[in-house]
């Protein structure tokens, strides 16, 4: 492993994706959202995913040239199209329309169609925490679970996100898919030649399996059971069938460098507590849970270990793999 400045990561990760040909735009988005996850730990969604991410640039499985436009837009709901590019911009698109329909109607929705990898869910929704609102996000992915009771992969990972502003200290922020792990780690097992926890995935035909590069061939296995799979189908729902996008079960792999392109879609839900109870009963609501969660010693609230690492990235660098750092270096030129 070596360690590498923040700044200088994303510089990195930014050069590689033009060198693939995308726009300034779509590179800078990319970047800043790998390094956010990297920052935070969250290695599965940083970039390590570049290599996959160049060479679906590169033979058309994402449009290097795609950029992000409005294309339904009725007062607090707007739908974006990301035009098969990455889905970077386009949530920022998202996300930046959202704020204002949100101050103005007091809740509103933004949902992206013809996406891509949503990357770390948190990422999209800090400008939400920071302008004091409430904020929810959704996405669907390719398929990789069953339906419970079902023999084939139908819905995706399906990550949730969540961001509750407080009156003292960050926001909460909730992030985690449907399967017991996001198959982003499964990912780095198989690149890394190491095994994975029995529970996590089967194999093609619903064989348990710990071997990474099985699993990735197979399906996950949703967290809880019936409940998680059932939570899976809600998210297809709001992110794909509202905006038009993919099912899982229709959608290119975002793992292989060849295929049908995904054409996923992601939702972004924000409310301003303003409009509903009130700021300052809302506040004090959140640190009154807050203060009955941390009567017990062990707990630790939603987003602070992120946050904890990410102060040490800050100050100490990113750390990846150096083999990893070499071929971003090669990808960039």
């Amino acid at each position: 492993m070596t360690r590498i400045s923040s700044d200088d990561l994303t510089h990195l990760a930014t050069r590689t994706l033009l060198a693939a040909g995308a726009t300034p735009r779509t590179a800078t988005a990319t970047a800043r959202a790998l390094v956010y996850a990297d920052e935070r730990g969250l290695s599965s969604h940083g970039v390590a995913r570049l290599p996959m991410y160049v060479a679906q640039l590169r033979n058309g499985r994402v449009d290097a040239k795609a950029t992000p436009r409005i294309v339904e837009s009725r007062n607090a709901a707007v739908l974006i199209d990301a035009a098969d590019g990455m889905a970077f911009p386009a949530c920022e698109l998202a996300v930046e329309t959202l704020l204002g329909r949100a101050r103005e109607h007091g809740s509103a929705v933004a949902s992206v169609t013809r996406s891509h990898h949503l990357g770390a869910g948190a990422w999209h929704l800090e400008p939400v925490g920071a302008a004091g609102l409430v904020g929810l996000a959704f996405s669907n992915t390719p398929a990789a679970m069953p339906a419970w009771g079902g023999r084939h992969a139908v819905f995706g990972t399906n990550p949730v996100a969540a961001v509750f502003p407080r009156r003292d200290g960050p926001p909460l922020m909730i992030d985690l898919s449907l399967s017991n792990v996001a198959r982003g780690k499964i990912m780095v097992a198989a690149r890394e030649g190491k095994p994975i926890p029995e529970g996590w995935a089967t194999s093609r035909d619903g064989q348990p399996t710990t071997d990474a590069k099985v699993a990735l061939d197979g399906m996950m296995l949703p967290f809880g059971g019936t409940k998680g799979a059932m939570l899976a189908l809600m998210v297809e729902l709001l992110a794909a069938a509202l905006c038009g996008a993919n099912f899982g079960y229709e959608a290119g792999s975002f793992l292989t460098e060849e295929g049908e392109r995904s054409r996923v879609g992601h939702l972004f839900w924000a409310i301003d507590p303003g409009a509903l109870a009130g700021n300052a009963v809302y506040l004090a609501r959140v640190e009154a849970l807050i203060e009955a969660m941390l009567q017990d010693a062990e707990v630790r609230l939603p987003g602070q270990r992120r946050g904890e690492l990410a102060a040490h990235a800050a100050r100490d660098g990113v750390e990846i793999p150096e083999a990893l750092l070499v071929q971003l270096q090669e990808l960039a030129g």
